[in-house]
């Protein structure tokens, strides 16, 4: 098993979050350098967390430093660009969510990918916990049967405050509201547990909160498999709460958490007459790891050993982003919106606030 060496581009306070963990992957990974702007906080971060490499220019990092591994911890509209610097170099990506603001910048990565022989992967941390991986082996199983219907709520609060960063709540620096900054985990992990969506009628509105986005979105979506879910994104909703429900045939399967699960903030309820068959199937599976950002990195390094794609890559990424842009298409058209239906030429495909049509419909309906 390699270690890895690591570099943290931004060091605001998800790159905390990162380096806290990069200290629990049981010496897989080295932490050899940072980068931001501001030289003092850069200063600060590297300082609490033992780090040599210092810089204020990404490029300076990757020629100097030379990671295996760069972790992009910045705002939102920095990460693509950031990821194609990276990646050209021949460095792999992790970055935080949103991987892209837009599909047309999402689909730059492949060229990137391309000529740097390296991978992208997104922070969907959601994916890697013991029990997600029991759920996305027996959803669909003869144990469990096949989903039916299901309902995925981020109900989230966040103060008028949580806008005075200058870039939050705009569509040009962060794509989009909840359900671009917020939602986006949850309902990854449900497209993880349920695999390919279909088609999805939504609306998004401004309720309550000063932001030019939405601060709430729903839609109804239809997957490949023929199940139905619903998702809400809210950040209006003061008992803060994650949860997932899905509907199988024999078994109901639920998560509800904040911002992280482990194995006891889920609940398996087997239909009447499969109970225990439900149960043993359930209890018959690794249930021990909880979910987080370092049981990424872990199966980040050891799809890297092997030689395999990176988890979370760039095409399931695409998918859960795809899905964000759909309900704003549909939210702010008024029409469902199918898979693979927002391509070049249409008004979503260049940004998730369909050419200015979100910002108008939004002024025409806000109560704040």
């Amino acid at each position: 098993m390699r270690t890895y060496k690591v570099a943290i581009v931004g060091t605001g306070g998800i790159a905390a979050v990162h380096a806290d963990n990069l200290a629990r992957t049981e010496n897989r990974a080295e932490l050899v350098a940072a980068c931001d702007v501001d030289a003092a906080r850069l200063d600060a971060f590297c300082d609490q967390h033992g780090i040599a490499g210092r810089y204020q220019t990404l490029t300076e990092l990757l020629g100097e430093a030379k990671p295996d591994i760069v972790h992009l911890c910045t705002p939102p509209m920095m990460h693509i660009d950031q990821a194609i610097e990276c990646l050209e170099a021949g460095v792999h990506v992790l970055s935080e969510k949103p991987p892209a603001l837009s599909l047309a910048d999402f689909d730059r990565l492949d060229k990137a990918q391309a000529k740097g022989g390296a991978q992208f992967s997104c922070v969907f941390q959601h994916r890697f916990g013991d029990a997600s991986a029991a759920a996305r082996t027996l959803i669909g199983g003869t144990e469990f049967g096949r989903p039916l219907v299901a309902r995925c709520d981020t109900l989230w609060y966040r103060p008028d405050s949580y806008w005075d960063l200058p870039w939050r709540g705009t569509w040009n620096a962060e794509g989009g509201g909840p359900t671009m900054g917020h939602g986006i985990h949850q309902f990854d992990l449900l497209l993880h547990l349920m695999g390919p969506w279909e088609e999805v009628t939504a609306i998004a509105s401004r309720q309550a909160r000063a932001t030019s986005t939405e601060d709430l979105s729903a839609a109804l979506v239809r997957f490949e498999n023929g199940a139905v879910a619903t998702i809400i994104n809210s950040l209006l909703s003061p008992r803060e709460t994650s949860d997932i429900r899905i509907d199988c045939e024999f078994a109901t399967v639920e998560l509800s958490h904040l911002y992280g699960y482990n194995t006891d903030n889920w609940t398996i309820t087997g239909a009447p007459g499969n109970e225990d068959q439900v149960k043993d199937a359930w209890t018959g599976q690794p249930l021990d790891r909880g979910s987080g950002h370092s049981a990424q990195f872990l199966a980040m390094y050891d799809a890297l050993d092997a030689g395999r794609p990176l988890p979370a890559d760039a095409d399931s990424a695409r998918q859960t982003l795809e899905l964000a842009a759909a309900i704003y298409a549909s939210a702010f058209t008024g029409q469902s919106v199918r898979r693979g239906e927002i391509i070049p030429g249409h008004p979503f495909y260049g940004g998730m606030d369909g050419d200015g049509l979100g910002t108008r419909m939004l002024a025409d309906t806000a109560r704040v």
